[in-house]
């Protein structure tokens, strides 16, 4: 198998088997050297990420609707459309050619006249066509309600930066955990930009893949030498492994929590204990802690950089978050801190919940300046359009 057919897998198997693109790539990718998995990953993410663009276009100009189309070949277009459009350094018969096998190799023979067709009409038009799109979802390749919501927070000009900003390779960063420092220092006590992920150190424990804002979510929290954290949604414990202190991890995954646990102990982060139960409905004995992580499930809007399906599959869950935030402040002793973060851009997910909880913040603006939330400044929103890296919002609450 090479770039293009394991790009093609994750494509097809996205889209027609609702499957996460991370793991069909590490799965389809095992054995590639690392320059061509990363082309399978620039060809896969790019064409997951754009699939909305890359539809209007092959219906355009193949006059065709990509629904009609059977799954292989619709999978195969869109991968070749996106060569086409968007993949610097690709010829343009390579991109044709190998779309073709791809669609005969699938023994779909009926259809390669066909998609030769469409991706010769791509390959004169699809640049322009796409250079013509007002600015907004479709020639960015959102979902409209991503666009609105991020419109009505943010305004115009701001949202379409973002979804700009999110169509674009996030920065590589990674976590300090013991040895030398591995690239540069950023504005995150602890956080290295590289050029990419040492998996050698990471094995050993020197170093954890982890955003700048998922770290500062982590430093927020504030535990120190001889406090108990509760940390209620750990998996797969980046944040829980920054904490000092005596930490409890819950996941209520039983996959996760053995992820979580591995993880711990490649970190060797002796201090935490990982416990495998829901959130909402902890043993007895888990209480008064002097302080609690909600790293609650999300829609992600803050990650979809990385994240190339996510946009696809995203939905808000803000009924779930107040719950566990009410159930983590049910564990922790009075005066004791609460912190609340989600890896989304989304007032109904954001400010919205910890304002129904009720409890007074700290005022992190004053904190962290740089990241201080544009609206409210006792908040913290990292934007990837502003800050370049994973767009969190946290807050921090008094018990």
């Amino acid at each position: 198998m090479n770039a293009r057919e394991a790009a093609y897998e994750v494509v097809l198997r996205v889209f027609e088997q609702d499957a996460y693109a991370d793991r069909v790539l590490r799965s389809v990718a095992r054995g590639f050297d690392s320059r061509e998995r990363a082309l399978a990953q620039r060809l896969a993410y790019g064409t997951v990420q754009r699939a909305r663009t890359l539809d209007h276009a092959i219906e355009q100009l193949g006059r065709r609707p990509v629904r009609k189309l059977d799954p292989p070949v619709r999978a195969a277009l869109r991968l070749g459309a996106y060569q086409l459009a968007y993949a610097e350094g690709i010829a343009v018969h390579a991109a044709v050619n190998e779309t073709v096998e791809l669609v005969r190799r699938a023994r779909l023979e009926r259809a390669v006249a066909f998609t030769n067709a469409v991706l010769r009409r791509l390959a004169a038009g699809i640049r322009p066509l796409i250079e013509s799109l007002p600015d907004g979802p479709l020639k960015e390749s959102y979902p409209d309600w991503i666009a609105d919501v991020w419109r009505r927070d943010l305004g115009d000009a701001a949202a379409l930066a973002l979804m700009q900003s999110q169509n674009e390779a996030p920065e590589t960063v990674v976590r300090l955990v013991q040895g030398q420092p591995p690239g540069e220092e950023t504005d995150i006590p602890g956080a290295y930009r590289v050029a990419r992920v040492d998996e050698e150190a990471v094995g050993e424990g020197r170093i954890w893949p982890q955003s700048r804002g998922s770290q500062l979510a982590g430093l927020v929290v504030g535990s120190q030498p001889g406090e108990r954290t509760l940390d209620v949604c750990a998996a797969p414990g980046g944040k829980a492994t920054q904490l000092a202190g005596e930490v409890v991890g819950v996941e209520i995954n039983e996959a996760r929590a053995r992820e979580l646990e591995e993880n711990v102990r490649t970190l060797q982060a002796s201090n935490v204990t990982v416990v495998q139960a829901d959130a909402l409905a902890l043993p007895p004995q888990l209480r008064d802690f002097d302080r609690a992580l909600v790293d609650a499930p999300c829609s992600g809007l803050g990650v979809l950089a990385a994240r190339p399906d996510l946009r696809w599959r995203a939905r808000p869950l803000p009924e779930l978050q107040l719950e566990l935030l009410r159930a983590a402040a049910e564990r922790t002793k009075p005066g004791g801190t609460i912190v609340y973060s989600v890896c989304t851009i989304n007032a109904d997910e954001n400010e919205r919940i910890v304002d129904e909880l009720g409890l007074s913040f700290d005022p992190l603006g004053t904190e962290w300046p740089q990241f201080a939330h544009p609206r409210r400044p006792e908040f913290l929103l990292t934007l990837p359009h502003v800050h370049r890296t994973s767009g969190f919002f946290i807050a921090r609450m008094r018990a």
